[in-house]
C-alpha cells in the first residue's frame, strides 16, 4: 500500500479534499459541560468518515493547535479556524457552538435543553457555508449530534448521503452518561484513566461501539488477544472503525488458533476494501486450514497491489510448495531473494522446492512459516483512491 501510494504521488496526482471538524464552543456558563464540544466534533467526524469522506483525525488537529499556539478548548476566531484549515490543507472545516439552558425551577424530568449550531467554512474559497442546528433535551445528546452529523453529511456529500430515516434508524441513541465517559476517556491524560472511562462507557451502554473499539485496540497493543477480540467483536457495522476492528479481530482469532473465524473476518475486510494486507492475511488463514489453492489466490491478489513486498512472494511460494507445485514455488522464492537477498528462510525454502522435498508430517501447521501483516492501511488506500478520483 505504501509503495502504491508513493507511485501515485510521484505521478503527480491531485491531492484529494479532506474535511476537518473542530470541537464546538461552549456558549453556556456551565464549564462542567465543556466535554460536549469534543463529543459533537467526534460524532460529526465519525458520521462523515463512515460514509467515505476523508476526515482529519483528532491527533492531526491537536498538532495544528500546537503549531499555531492555540489552546485546545478555547473559542477560536474565524481567522484562527481558517488558519487551522490551511495548516492541515483541509478543504472544509466544520465548527460551531452549543448552549445549555438550565431547566425551569422544579423540573426534574430533564437537566436542561441543548441547542447546537454548526457552520461550514470553505477553506479554499475563504467562504462561509451553510448553518445547521439542533435543539432538544441534553439527555438526547447522542440523537442530536447524530442528526446534526446527517445534516452536515447531506450538505457536503449529497450524492452519497443515505436517507434521513435510514441513517437515524441505524444509529440507536446512546445514554448521556456513556457518551460523557467516552469523551472524558479521549481527553484523559493517562492510559489508566482512558481505560477506566472507556470501560465505564461500554458498561453503561452495551450498544455503544466507540469505546469498544478503543478498548479492543488497547488490549491488542498489550498482546491480550482474547480480551481484544471480545471488545472488537462489539464494534458496530455503522462505526467508521468497523473494518479496522474486523481486521484486528481476525488477527486476534488467528493468534489464538481459531483460523476459521480469522478467515471469515479477513474475508469481510477484503470483500469491502481491497487492502494488500487483508488479502495476505486471508491467505495465511486459508493455508493454516490446509486450503493451499485458495491461499495462493489470495496471495496473488496481495501481489497485484504490491509486487515489491518480499513477504507476499514468500507466502505465495510457501502455499505453492505445500500444495506440491514445486517449480512455481521455486520461482516465488527467487522473487523473494531478488527483493531481499539476505532472507535466510527463503533461501532454505528455495532449496527444498528445487529438491522437491515435501513438507514433513505436521509441518503445514507450524507457526512462523507464513508471514502475517499487522499494519492496517485503510486511510492510505482511501486517500489514494480519492486522489485518483480528483485527477479524473
Amino acid at each position: 500500500m505504501r509503495f502504491l501510494a508513493l507511485l501515485a504521488i510521484c505521478a503527480g496526482l491531485v491531492r484529494a479534499e479532506t474535511d476537518l471538524v473542530v470541537p464546538f464552543f461552549n456558549h453556556s456558563k456551565n464549564t462542567n459541560v465543556d466535554w460536549i464540544g469534543e463529543s459533537i466534533a467526534e460524532s460529526v467526524g465519525d458520521t462523515l468518515a463512515s460514509q467515505g469522506l476523508l476526515v482529519l483525525g483528532r491527533d492531526e488537529r491537536l498538532e495544528a493547535y500546537r503549531r499555531l499556539s492555540l489552546r485546545p478548548g478555547a473559542e477560536l476566531t474565524h481567522a484562527s479556524i481558517l488558519k487551522i484549515g490551511v495548516t492541515l490543507d483541509a478543504a472544509k472545516v466544520v465548527y460551531g457552538y452549543y448552549e445549555l439552558v438550565p431547566p425551569a425551577s422544579g423540573t426534574t424530568q430533564t437537566k436542561g435543553s441543548l441547542r447546537i449550531v454548526a457552520r461550514v467554512i470553505d477553506v479554499k474559497q475563504s467562504r462561509q457555508g451553510g448553518e445547521f442546528s439542533e435543539i432538544g433535551a441534553v439527555e438526547d445528546l447522542g440523537t442530536l449530534q447524530n442528526h446534526l452529523g446527517w445534516q452536515v453529511l447531506a450538505a457536503l456529500s449529497p450524492r452519497t448521503a443515505p436517507g434521513e430515516s435510514a441513517f437515524m434508524s441505524a444509529r440507536p441513541a446512546v445514554r448521556l452518561d456513556a457518551v460523557e465517559s467516552y469523551v472524558r476517556g479521549l481527553l484523559a491524560a493517562t492510559p489508566e484513566q482512558r481505560h477506566r472511562y472507556f470501560t465505564q462507557a461500554a458498561r453503561l451502554d452495551e450498544h455503544y461501539s466507540q469505546p469498544c473499539f478503543q478498548l479492543g485496540k488497547s488490549a491488542w497493543d498489550q498482546k491480550d488477544y482474547r480480551v481484544a477480540a471480545g471488545w472488537l467483536d462489539r464494534v458496530a457495522l455503522t462505526d467508521p472503525h468497523y473494518l479496522e476492528a474486523q481486521f484486528f479481530f481476525a488477527l486476534c482469532k488467528y493468534l489464538t488458533g481459531d483460523f476459521a473465524a480469522a478467515e471469515k473476518s479477513f474475508q469481510t475486510v477484503a470483500d469491502s476494501i481491497p487492502l494488500n494486507e487483508a488479502f495476505n492475511d486471508l491467505g495465511v488463514a486459508q493455508a493454516q486450514r490446509g486450503d493451499f489453492t485458495a491461499a495462493a489466490v489470495s496471495f496473488r491478489k496481495a501481489l497485484e497491489g504490491d509486487d515489491a513486498d518480499p513477504d507476499y512472494h514468500f507466502n505465495l511460494g510457501t502455499a505453492l510448495w505445500r500444495g506440491g507445485r514445486y517449480n512455481e514455488a521455486a520461482e516465488s522464492f527467487r522473487d523473494v531473494l531478488a527483493r531481499k537477498s539476505d532472507d535466510q528462510e527463503a533461501t532454505v525454502m528455495l532449496g527444498r522446492a528445487l529438491k522437491q522435498q515435501a513438507p514433513r508430517p505436521g509441518e503445514t501447521r507450524q507457526d512462523g512459516k507464513l508471514r502475517l501483516k499487522t499494519n492496517y492501511e485503510e486511510s492510505a488506500y482511501r486517500q489514494l483512491q480519492a486522489e485518483i478520483g480528483a485527477k479524473k
